[in-house]
């Protein structure tokens, strides 16, 4: 099985890559859970153009909320800054979590999407989630197969941490991210592998937060998705 271009004729006119991307968080999910030891589990989570609930303002003077009296009716003042702020809007990932306290965020996998790379404000909004995870010692996955736009969000992601790496050259690739400790100091390890259409997909590491490492498969997990979908 090889790579095949979700995002151009012929077959982004048979089928929707965003289903495809959904169908594939999904599987990974499952191989996990298959290996996962006990007091693990991982779950897929892909929602597509999400929107920030608008809050409504209620006027000086309108009728009280239910169980509430006038009183206690308080309007905030109007803010000190209205700024220019881009969420992410697309998200596809396969999240790993630990039971041993509770359900705690350990690992992620992210699959890339054309929302994702769009435009700046979009990349940075991925790059600082990407960011944030690695702060907090959670190991990251991420799977770029997008092929109808040219920014390389693992660059730009090397960029935002201010670390001095060679450039990926290409915008089709899967990388490993791993933060561990080496002499007293904290260093990121990454394992990288780029491909193009007609290739096969590698098998890469994911170091889950605590020291845990799966191999995560994307050829076989690939393949079953485009066989369980009837892509071939």
């Amino acid at each position: 099985m090889v790579l095949l271009d979700h995002f151009r004729p012929p077959l982004s006119t048979r089928r929707h890559w965003h289903s495809f991307h959904n169908a594939w968080s999904t599987y990974l999910s499952e191989t996990l859970n298959e290996v996962l030891p006990e007091g693990y589990f991982a779950e897929p989570n892909a929602q597509f153009g999400i929107e920030i609930d608008v809050a409504t303002y209620r006027e000086k003077g309108s009728m009280p909320l239910v169980g509430q009296s006038e009183v206690s009716q308080w309007t905030p003042q109007a803010p000190t800054a209205t700024l220019p702020f881009q969420p992410t809007t697309d998200v596809v990932e396969v999240q790993v979590f630990s039971t041993q306290a509770g359900p705690t965020l350990v690992g992620a996998i992210e699959l890339v999407s054309p929302a994702n790379k769009d435009r700046p404000a979009t990349r940075d909004a991925f790059t600082s989630k990407c960011q944030t995870y690695l702060q907090q010692g959670i190991g990251l996955f991420v799977v770029d197969i997008v092929t109808t736009l040219n920014a390389n969000l693992h660059n730009e992601l090397m960029e935002r941490l201010r670390l001095q790496t060679e450039p990926l050259a290409t915008d089709l690739y899967a990388i490993a991210y791993r933060v561990t400790e080496i002499d007293q100091a904290f260093h990121l390890e990454f394992w990288q592998e780029t491909f193009e259409i007609g290739m096969s997909l590698p098998i890469l590491p994911l170091y889950l937060k605590g020291g845990l490492c799966l191999p995560i498969d994307l050829e076989s997990t690939y393949q079953a998705t485009c066989v369980r979908q009837r892509i071939l």
